[in-house]
């Protein structure tokens, strides 16, 4: 995690910015809470996405048995070859069926899973995609010694996501100084496919400092 927060960083530096803007879902969120908490003076406003911050989602991970059925896929992924096989077979149908049972119905049309499939099968690529996962199982970060954020955040949430439970959304809010939440009771993990107009308002009005604290829909 600490090298993918430098990577970040060295992006912000090589595009000359001082402070940005980050907003991440999924991995890129679970670095985004990192980057937050360790470096708040590189940004302006943070976005999180389907993602809790980190030392709510380890606590869930220990005690939450809700929590640990919908992880199963991660201890599936630490197995060595096996879960890239199991992608790979048939033309990818295990992945696209992963994909697809993961969100609604329209969230992913037949172009999209064909540029999934063309991003799959480039050398490794799924090897490297199942490495973050391997990754965050073996190679365990230090405890936050403060674990606050600094920087106003604003989290949406898709209530329908089937790997992570939308009741570590609030907890979450517990670490930020100035917490917003929003709840999308119809959206799945990928909140920001499903309710793309919604999420993209928010956002925006969020980044430009027009929308009130602790938003709960």
């Amino acid at each position: 995690m600490d090298e993918l927060v430098k990577d970040v960083i060295g992006l912000i530096d090589a595009l000359g910015y001082e402070k940005v803007n980050l907003v991440g879902h999924d991995w890129g969120a679970a670095v985004a809470w990192v980057l937050a908490n360790k470096h708040p003076e590189r940004l302006h406003r943070l976005g999180i996405l389907n993602v809790p911050h980190p030392v709510v989602m380890k606590r869930f991970l220990q005690r939450d048995l809700e929590q640990l059925r919908r992880s199963w896929y991660i201890f599936f992924f630490q197995l060595p070859w096996l879960p890239e096989a199991g992608m790979r077979a048939d033309n990818w149908r295990g992945a696209v069926r992963a994909l697809r049972g993961s969100g609604l119905i329209h969230t992913f049309t037949n172009e999209d899973i064909e540029k999934y499939k063309e991003a799959w099968s480039q050398p490794d690529a799924m090897t490297a995609m199942l490495n973050w996962y391997r990754a965050a199982a073996r190679y365990q970060q230090p405890g936050m010694k403060d674990p606050k954020i600094r920087v106003p955040t604003l989290m949406m949430w898709g209530m329908k996501d089937v790997a992570l439970s939308h009741r570590m959304a609030r907890p979450s809010m517990d670490y930020c100084d100035e917490g917003n939440l929003i709840f999308f009771p119809e959206a799945t993990h990928w909140v920001q496919l499903d309710e793309a107009e919604s999420v993209n308002h928010y956002m925006v009005d969020f980044l430009l400092d027009k929308i009130s604290t602790q938003i709960i829909r």
